[in-house]
């Protein structure tokens, strides 16, 4: 009971007329800057926060304000993801392998209302869980050290070979560019320069906003073009709506994705894309007898939809109940409450209810503001594809392009996304995806930190990668998902024999 008055208390104040309008101007404005390609839910709190500090903002309407604007943009960046095939954050990048395709079929404004209500449960849920379990989770995840983020890495790894549709090769192929790509750049451990061909502009490594919209924004451009000479382009307009049939039958993957993203959303550093490239691979294996995965299956995008959300909202906890960032908006959002010279911690919870709870009991109101301001604007925003294609995709190609100058301050950076959506373009024509390649490149950093940090606590020695219980199940894990596909037909070559000839 005590977890419920406490957040009875924080609908007190979540409440207020004041606060309420800042969660609704966060959640629209987040919407707003989210949809633009480019700008994830980081950038726009960035561009945001000093709002807060201008307007004298009390803290605990301060955080509400930001928090509206978080989980807005990320719905904002579900726009660009599903209609464009552009994803602006690495957490909504599983979202184009079956929002895009489901778009091309003219259901683009169907993917998007099942986005909403996908985000919606997951980051509902979500809050429930965080109520009750938010300080006892958050001790738990401090328990995970390099090793055990290491063997989840591993796992991360080994599920994404399953994303090759039956392509093993390409898709390994993918991973190893998008690992490679992560290599660019100074190694953090000693200093020295790798595949930089020594160019000053490379030290920093390749931008992920850079990457995203040369990989996925210029080479759509490109197969569009292509398309339209060869007047194989048509306008994605009409379609059926959202069934409430096509909805109850998502609900078990919302419900798996769920626990997928709070698992993984509360351990420090993993994040919305780990979360839900893991949740997408695992509802793959549940569910995709029909082989309907990547050609536009509800239960493709309902899955990564959730856990993202999902896993932004768990992120939450280790920021409040240990000062622990779980995500880079995270880490902002902490920064705010520092400069309001405020300490996160479990001594936040009952010194500083109003912050605390404030912002718990806001997120409740957040998400149902989210839903009911989005569904009823998803037509609208799919007939953004009712634009000629020789306006839309010149805007978007500028928004793109000022996106990556907006979030790198270089104009190398303009050259560098143009010569690797001529590579992605390439990769198209032959078959590889670039879905791995991106995730690929986003977890070889982690991989890379936990590695060299597990080692550095093992003074070199190897077997600590397999000394706690929790990483040794992780690599089990991984080696299951990359045997079990291997072994399979063997097994069942055998079972058909043994009872071939116990028939005859």
């Amino acid at each position: 009971m005590d977890a419920l008055s406490s957040l009875a208390f924080g609908f007190s104040v979540a409440f207020t007329p004041f606060n309420l309008s800042l969660a609704l101007v966060g959640a629209a404005l987040g919407t707003a800057i989210g949809a633009l390609p480019g700008i994830g839910p980081i950038n726009a709190i960035v561009l945001l926060l000093p709002l807060c500090f201008s307007l004298k903002l009390p803290p605990e309407s301060a955080l509400i304000l930001l928090a509206g604007i978080y989980y807005g943009s990320g719905y904002g960046g579900r726009i660009s993801s599903i209609l464009l095939n552009i994803p602006g954050d690495p957490g909504l990048v599983m979202t184009t392998l079956d929002g895009f395709p489901l778009a091309k079929q003219g259901r683009g404004a169907a993917a998007l209302a099942l986005s909403g209500i996908g985000s919606f449960v997951g980051g509902t849920l979500t809050v429930v869980l965080l109520t009750f379990l938010a300080v006892p989770i958050a001790r738990l995840a401090v328990s995970f050290g390099p090793a055990e983020y290491v063997g989840l890495m591993v796992l991360s790894f080994a599920l994404l070979t399953t994303m090759g549709q039956g392509r093993p090769a390409k898709t390994w192929a993918a991973i190893s560019l998008g690992l490679l790509g992560a290599m660019i750049g100074i190694d953090g451990g000693s200093g020295v320069e790798r595949f930089t061909f020594g160019s000053l502009e490379l030290l920093g490594g390749i931008d992920f906003t850079t990457l995203t919209i040369g990989l996925f924004a210029v080479s759509e451009i490109l197969v569009v073009a292509e398309g339209m000479r060869s007047g194989s382009v048509s306008h994605l307009g009409g379609g059926e709506k959202l069934k409430p049939r096509e909805v109850f039958a998502c609900l078990p993957a919302m419900v798996r994705a769920t626990g997928i993203g709070f698992f993984l959303g509360v351990l420090p550093g993993t994040g919305a894309a780990v979360a839900s490239a893991v949740a997408y691979t695992a509802e793959k294996r549940v569910s995709n007898r029909d082989d309907t995965f990547g050609k536009g299956d509800m239960r493709g995008l309902a899955a990564p939809e959730t856990a993202d959300n999902a896993a932004q909202t768990a992120s939450m906890v280790p920021m409040l109940a240990l000062g622990i960032p779980g995500s880079g908006t995270t880490a902002v959002m902490l920064g705010a409450l520092l400069m309001y010279s405020i300490t996160p911690g479990p001594l936040l919870f009952t010194q500083r209810p109003e912050i605390a709870w404030g912002l718990i009991a806001s997120m409740y109101i957040g998400n149902i503001m989210l839903l009911v301001l989005n569904l009823p604007l998803v037509g609208l925003f799919a007939r953004l594809l009712l634009v000629p294609n020789y306006i839309l995709f010149p805007g978007v190609l500028g928004l793109s392009f000022a996106g990556v100058y907006a979030a790198t301050n270089s104009s190398f950076e303009l050259l560098l996304t143009t010569g690797i959506g001529l590579i992605a373009y390439a990769m198209r024509k032959m078959g590889i995806p670039l879905i791995p390649l991106l995730i690929a490149f986003v977890l070889a950093r982690l991989l890379e930190d936990n590695f060299r940090r597990a080692l550095s606590l093992s003074d070199g020695d190897a077997i600590i990668l397999v000394s706690s219980p929790i990483a040794i199940i992780f690599w089990v894990l991984a080696a299951l998902t990359l045997l079990v596909p291997l072994l399979a037909p063997h097994f069942s070559q055998r079972i058909r024999a043994v009872s071939d000839s116990e028939g005859s």
